[in-house]
Order: structure tokens, then C-alpha cells, then sequence
């Protein structure tokens, strides 16, 4: 059952995959249904937090025992990870205690370092996916007329020697992958066509105004819906990691401002001059943490922690610890703007605002600050 989701890009039409999450989800369904009914089904299907339907069919679904276990192939369509085609498991029992209880096995990572999206000791299953595989092994159970509660475990057979290729060491994940996805779909990201893609948006937003709003991704996006930015009826183009690119597009199609809203994650690299932010081109955000917090006067065990947290909200806590964070978010501001400057030379009002999904808005670069009241002056006389 191949996955047929397309999206355009560029003069391309490229297929999309689901996500760990998603494979996670449907082999939970696949088990608890063997294990409430007696009977394997021959196709699973959900419907994805994007709103999308998938429908596979499972590549092994058994009795082992008094445990279902089921497996779904990870399927990144024309966007192939490390993960692409592994196994993702569940087995699912019975259990005492009401509810669905789920947790990592072999080749699922553990938390080991905070200020990720699961508490250390946690397997590396996120919060979306969690609450996807929780809905469905809930749905079974309704279904079945089973009273009782559930247990889930997750695993991925190769997983664990996969995992070394990836930057999830770095971040404090051991042992194995992490169970991700907050779409539950996987849009392909070939470079050259992802930025001729934004090229042909800003075009389209160009048309309708010389003000923009750029987000690297979905948080972007929520983040300006929450504050109700969206509805000021400036354009927003998502650019993924393509600061860079984006900027330069912006400035030769002849935007007058524009502002950048992202996670700290991706954003602090500015501060570094990094505008190609994907993990394997440049991850220097504790460095730049840790630099800017020696800057404003940071003991050495300060820039240790620094160093060592997995990721912003670590630093953040680590800043906090010192009674340094406003200090150090003000320096780092002043460096993204500095080099939004250097970048556009002046060509355009460029400016950003970094927020954190644990500590909420972490600052506004000094032309953001001024854009935003400029365009909030602006909505509120329309």
C-alpha cells in the first residue's frame, strides 16, 4: 500500500513518508487488535495530527505468547532518513491497572541529559506520538469491549546500531532512535527544490505586500497563530533551515521588513552567523550559550554546564541557575541582529524573535521590537 501524498516543489512533484510516530501508532493498533479480537488485520489505518490518512498494510502481525506484536515499515517517502524502511514494533499485552502504558524497549533511545521533550529515564518517545499510540490502542480497546488497561512497548530492531549515525548521542539519547513526528507525516526537504520553492512563495507574497513574516517550521507558524500575528494579514513563508537563502530571495525581490519567529533552537545560530541551520551543517548553540554567557561574566562551571546541556531550554536553565539569562539573551540578540544587518546590508528591515516551547518568548531583536509595533500600529488603525 504505497503512501501517494504529493507536494510540488519547485517544478518537482515529490512524495511524502509518515513518520516514526505514525509507524509507532499503527503497529500499536495492529497489536492491540490481534491481542483484543483474535484476528490479525490485513491493513491498519489512522489519520494523522496533519490531517492526513495513512493506511498500510503490517509486515508482521503475531501471537508471541500472551503478548500482539505487530511491526509497520518506516516509509520517509522522497525524503530518505537513516530511519527509512526500519522496522518499527509494538507489543502490546494485557494489564492490571486501567489506562495505556507505554515504553521503549531495544533500539528505542533513553533520556540521559534534560530539556528534551521526555524526562530523563524516559524512552525517547515524544509527546505527540505518545498521545497517538495512546488514542489508538484506546480505540481498539472501545472497540473490543475490553475493561482493562494496555501495555505498549516500542522497539526497532536495528535501531540502536542506526542511532550512532545520528546526532542523538549529542543530545543525550542513548541507545537507540527516537519515536518522532508532530505532523505524522515526513515532507520531502530535497534542497534545491525546497528553496525553489520558497522562492516561488515569497514571489506570491511579494505580490501581495512588501512585509513578511519567515518561520523555519511548524513551530513558527503556531507560535504566530497563538499570538495572533497571523491575522494582521502580512505574509508567512516557512523556510525550513534556508535562513540565508530566504533572506537573500526577500532582498532581491524587494521586501521592505521582515521578521523572523522561530524556536531558539534553530535561531541562536544566527547569533553565530550560521544561516543554514540543519543539524549536520552547523550545531553550535551551546557554544554560542556558552560564549556569550563568559561574555557577561560566567564562572567556569557556568560555561561547563553550558557546554555540556543537550539543548536551549538546558541552557536556558543552566543561565537561570546564574542569574544570567536576561544578560546573556540580550548579547545574543544583539549578535542575531548584527548579523541579520551584515546579511542584508541594509537593504531591508530585518529582524527576529526566538521563543522556547518550555520558557515561552525569549526576546525580540532591537528592528523586531520596532518592525512589530510599526505593523501592530498599522492592524489596529486598519
Amino acid at each position: 500500500m504505497a503512501f501517494e501524498h504529493y507536494v510540488r516543489s519547485g517544478q518537482k512533484q515529490l512524495r511524502c513518508g509518515y513518520t516514526t510516530g505514525t509507524c509507532a501508532a499503527l503497529a500499536a493498533q495492529g497489536a492491540a487488535a490481534l491481542l483484543l479480537t483474535g484476528t490479525a488485520p490485513e491493513a491498519l489505518c489512522l489519520t494523522t495530527p496533519k490531517g492526513w490518512e495513512v493506511r498500510v498494510a503490517p509486515a508482521f502481525c503475531r501471537m508471541e505468547g500472551e503478548r500482539a506484536v505487530c511491526a509497520v515499515r518506516k516509509d520517509a517517502g522522497d525524503d530518505p532518513d537513516a530511519t527509512d524502511g526500519l522496522l518499527i514494533v509494538a507489543t502490546v499485552c494485557r494489564a492490571r491497572e486501567p489506562g495505556v502504558r507505554i515504553d521503549g524497549g531495544p533500539g528505542v533511545g533513553r533520556v540521559t541529559r534534560p530539556g528534551l521533550d521526555q524526562p530523563v529515564g524516559a524512552a525517547a518517545i515524544n509527546t505527540v506520538p505518545r498521545r497517538m499510540i495512546a488514542e489508538q490502542a484506546e480505540a481498539v480497546r472501545r472497540r473490543s469491549g475490553y475493561a482493562g488497561g494496555l501495555e505498549v512497548l516500542l522497539s526497532i530492531p536495528e535501531g540502536e546500531a542506526v542511532a550512532r549515525r545520528t546526532f542523538n548521542p549529542n543530545l543525550g539519547i542513548e541507545g537507540g532512535l527516537s519515536i518522532l513526528g508532530t505532523s505524522g507525516i515526513v515532507e520531502p526537504m530535497s534542497e534545491q527544490a525546497l528553496v525553489d520553492t520558497i522562492e516561488l512563495e515569497l514571489r506570491q507574497a511579494r505580490a501581495a505586500s512588501a512585509r513578511l513574516f519567515l518561520a523555519p517550521g511548524n513551530y513558527g507558524l503556531d507560535y504566530l497563530a497563538q499570538r495572533g500575528w497571523a491575522g494582521w494579514g502580512i505574509p508567512t513563508v516557512k523556510c525550513s533551515n534556508f535562513l540565508g537563502e530566504a533572506l537573500d530571495i526577500a532582498l532581491s525581490l524587494g521586501f521592505q521588513q521582515v521578521v523572523l519567529v522561530g524556536h531558539a533552537g534553530k535561531l541562536v545560530k544566527l547569533a553565530g552567523g550560521v544561516f543554514q541551520t540543519h543539524s549536520r551543517y552547523a550545531d553550535c548553540r551551546s557554544e554560542l550559550f556558552c560564549a556569550h554567557a563568559a561574555l557577561c561574566g560566567a564562572d567556569a562551571q557556568t560555561c561547563r554546564a553550558l557546554m555540556d546541556a543537550a539543548t536551549v531550554d538546558a541552557c536556558l536553565a543552566c543561565l537561570d541557575e546564574a542569574g544570567l539569562r536576561p544578560a546573556v539573551l540580550a548579547s545574543l540578540l544583539r549578535a542575531i541582529q548584527l548579523r541579520l544587518d551584515r546579511r542584508t546590508g541594509g537593504a531591508l528591515s530585518a529582524g527576529s524573535i526566538l521563543f522556547s516551547n518550555v520558557y515561552g518568548e525569549l526576546g525580540r531583536t532591537e528592528t523586531a521590537r520596532e518592525v512589530l509595533q510599526e505593523w501592530e500600529t498599522a492592524f489596529s488603525m486598519a
